[in-house]
């Protein structure tokens, strides 16, 4: 009986936690729609965005993008490809890896990332304070 309880509680305590995960990713899709953005767009920026501001930040491989936002090779690659048609990311070629692609924040996207940071993380504080 004791074991069937805690079974019960940890089947719980996930499907509070993928509710949680819903609930925030709606609300930040809500509030990043405005400024032509998606939850997903605005991962991939902010990881673009992470280094420091004087080496103009990050440049990933797709590879390791995909790693960090958690989305498919295929979705990430019609993701970038899409944020690269609205000029806010560039793509190359890896110069030690011709099969490899580099992605990097262009000046606009890095723009839009510093405009909409903050919408984000607010969103973050409130869904995830409660």
């Amino acid at each position: 009986m004791a074991a069937k309880k805690a079974e019960q509680a940890l089947v719980e305590q996930w499907r509070d936690i993928l509710c949680l995960h819903a609930r925030t990713q709606c609300e930040l899709d809500r509030a990043l729609h405005g400024h032509g953005l998606c939850a997903s767009d605005f991962e991939v920026l902010d990881v673009l965005a992470e280094g420091s501001a004087a080496d103009g930040g990050c440049v990933y491989r797709v590879q390791e993008i995909s790693e960090r936002v958690h989305l498919s090779q295929s979705a990430l690659s019609r993701l970038i490809g899409r944020l690269e048609k609205d000029g806010l990311v560039e793509r190359a070629m890896c110069p030690e890896d011709r099969r490899g692609v580099r992605v990097a924040l262009t000046a606009k996207g890095r723009a839009l990332h510093d405009e909409v940071r903050p919408v984000q993380r607010a969103v973050l504080a409130r869904m995830l304070e409660e």
